[in-house]
């Protein structure tokens, strides 16, 4: 297998570059499994390397012909975990995956939320909590000419038309809108501060995981691929309710913190500001092997603010504040680096760097980076102890860690100190 794993990866990124992850998903399973080609001979058209024309291989997650996945529960007892769920007589049950195997292919779909990382239990989700008086949850959907994605658009109680706050979040790998916005409890602080809340949802066709597709060149332009559905719900929500539009936010976990990223380079006219959370920079990684490496060691070498961006030329610093577990083994805690790096470039700022601790919980090292006025720019959260999961978060939603600083907490905070300082796009 190690004579091979550098050609195989080859193909991969090659497969990958042609827009077919699923295939180049499934030849790494394949490898991860020990199951080498039977030769090192170079693939035909549309056959993967090593795999004689006909054959369908045998992949654990991914149907290398229809990209549909059986995945976990995201509600699942960690006892469970790694149990699919049944099938029918035209599904298969899929088997069992063990543990170790898992973790390694979650990370190669991109930005995974593996099973239990860190020692942390996914949240046994619980039923829906009763909204509050006047509240509402809706669904809704955007299409646009690069597709259309599902949503959930969280309305508070104390909202009553006024121009208000809108706050775009970005779930992470087997997650969808409902369970994030359980975990963070963010629907919670809309009420307090009178913020609409929207979660695009992303689909299992686009992922088979529902990763945001981050590492893919084609989802990491503005006005292409998932930055023009995530934009179209943005400008979608903004037109049909009352959105501030100095006061447009997005944030996001792991592969949708990623996304964020992506989104606030993208678009630096239509975020005032954005949140990461156990991410990575945008333009960390440009096909699936570079990805697995960014999330192992951290990228080779980021984008600069703005390159490839039509229209951004201004470079203009978009106020980003990042958590990160330096426990975290699914996203090494150096890309949180590297997203606050890729922010700083465009601009010159000061240091300030403050400690502290969460009664009963982790420890924390909180570092702001401030212009010459004074003015905090760029936040960064480091999780002592802490692994990959959602700081300060609820057991009622996946991969959270209540025991951390709470993060949903103080990114609306940093949101709402930092409107636009032009009227968005």
């Amino acid at each position: 297998m190690n004579a091979i794993l550098p050609a195989s990866m080859l193909e991969a990124t090659r497969l990958t570059r042609d827009g077919k992850l699923t295939e180049a998903s499934a030849l790494l399973q394949r490898l991860l499994q020990g199951e080498a080609p039977a030769s090192a001979t170079p693939a035909t058209p549309g056959t993967m390397a090593g795999q004689a024309p006909g054959r369908r291989p045998r992949v654990i997650d991914v149907d290398p012909e229809t990209g549909e996945a059986s995945a976990p529960s995201a509600a699942a007892p960690r006892a469970a975990a790694f149990r699919w769920q049944p099938g029918s007589a035209a599904t298969p049950r899929m088997p069992r995956m063990p543990e170790a195997l898992r973790g390694v292919l979650d990370q190669i779909h991109q930005g995974g939320l593996a099973q239990g990382l860190g020692g942390l239990k996914q949240g046994a989700m619980a039923g829906a909590e009763p909204l509050p008086e006047g509240a509402s949850f809706l669904a809704g959907s955007f299409t646009g000419e690069v597709g259309s994605r599902g949503y959930k658009l969280y309305i508070p109680g104390t909202h009553r038309g006024q121009a208000a706050p809108l706050v775009v979040m970005l779930h992470g790998c087997t997650q969808s809108p409902d369970d994030f916005a359980a975990g963070t409890r963010m629907n919670a602080l809309a009420e307090e501060h009178g913020c609409l809340i929207v979660y695009p949802g992303q689909t299992q066709a686009a992922n088979a995981q529902k990763c945001w597709n981050w590492f893919s060149p084609a989802d990491q332009q503005r006005d292409q691929g998932e930055p023009a559905l995530i934009a179209g719900i943005t400008r979608q929500v903004m037109r049909d309710h009352a959105v501030d539009p100095r006061r447009v936010y997005v944030a996001g976990l792991s592969a949708g913190g990623a996304a964020a990223a992506i989104m606030a380079q993208a678009y630096p006219d239509l975020y005032a500001a954005v949140g990461v959370h156990s991410g990575l920079a945008c333009g960390a990684a440009r096909d699936m092997p570079s990805a697995f490496a960014a999330m192992r060691q951290g990228a080779s070498g980021p984008q600069q603010p703005g390159q490839g961006v039509p229209g951004n030329g201004n470079r203009r610093l978009v106020p980003t504040i990042v958590f990160h577990a330096d426990q975290d083994h699914t996203v090494n805690p150096r890309n949180g680096d590297q997203v606050i790096a890729q922010s700083a470039a465009a601009g010159n700022l000061r240091t300030i760097v403050q400690r502290g601790q969460v009664p009963g919980g982790h420890a924390y090292t909180r570092t702001l980076h401030s212009d010459a006025g004074g003015q905090p720019m760029l936040e960064q959260w480091l999780v002592h102890g802490g692994g990959h999961a959602w700081s300060g978060g609820s057991a009622a939603g996946s991969y959270t860690d209540p025991r951390g600083p709470d993060a949903s907490r103080e990114m609306l905070r940093f949101f709402l100190e930092h409107p636009h300082t032009a009227t968005s796009a």
